[in-house]
């Protein structure tokens, strides 16, 4: 039986791919580096925790730390974020789980002051019990320590959490943490990335108590 679902942010509840896809290309376009890729980012794994890739990747040589890589990508990001919304589906759903007495919390890799942000501008705190930032682990996912820690606030056995992701390493991660778990795919080719999820499906709203609860 499910008695938590555990929600990750970017991509999952935000509709905010093409946002975090245009901040890095813009930091990527300062460092002489255009990019055509709509996501050049890897998701799941951090802003932070992407910029070594994509450094080597794309050859790039500069001066400038990861850490300043990666508040040059968050301020562009933060640009956008009154153009971000809510997945549809997700307010529906989330209140269906609380009438029906499952606990809601959020796992993100992504950082507080980010998440202060984005709780403020869309006024989204109100929906969960529990909430970690990729800054309370030593390691982010593909590492399971995210979603056990969260597991671990809410006083959840892992075996009764169900995760709701959007990106290969969060399906992995929480796989490694002997959780159960769904994934929103953007579209077909994401769907097919996807693959190892518990299932696939395209929104929110083609989840319910009773689906999960019939896992």
């Amino acid at each position: 039986m499910v008695l938590a679902v555990i929600f990750d942010l970017d991509g999952t509840v935000l509709s905010n791919e093409d946002e975090y896809g245009d901040a890095f290309r813009k930091v990527l376009t300062r460092l002489g580096k255009r990019v055509e890729t709509a996501y050049p980012h890897v998701g799941g794994i951090g802003v932070k925790e992407n910029w070594p890739i994509l450094l080597s990747k794309y050859k790039i040589r500069t001066e400038k730390t990861i850490e300043e890589l990666t508040q040059e990508t968050q301020e562009a990001y933060l640009a956008d974020l009154p153009k971000v919304t809510l997945k549809p589906g997700f307010e529906v759903f989330v209140r269906e789980l609380k009438e029906g007495g499952v606990l809601v919390a959020l796992a993100t890799s992504n950082v507080l002051w980010i998440l202060e942000e984005v709780f403020e501008t869309l006024s989204l705190k109100k929906f969960f019990d529990v909430v970690t930032t990729g800054e309370e682990v030593k390691f982010k996912k593909p590492a399971p320590d995210l979603f056990l820690l969260t597991a671990e606030k809410l006083g959840v056995n892992p075996k009764e959490c169900l995760v709701i992701e959007d990106s290969e390493a969060g399906i992995e991660a929480a796989h490694k943490a002997q959780m159960k778990v769904f994934a929103i795919a953007r579209d077909a080719s994401h769907a097919r990335s996807l693959r190892n999820a518990d299932r696939v499906v395209s929104s929110f709203e083609d989840i319910s108590l009773s689906t999960i609860q019939n896992l």
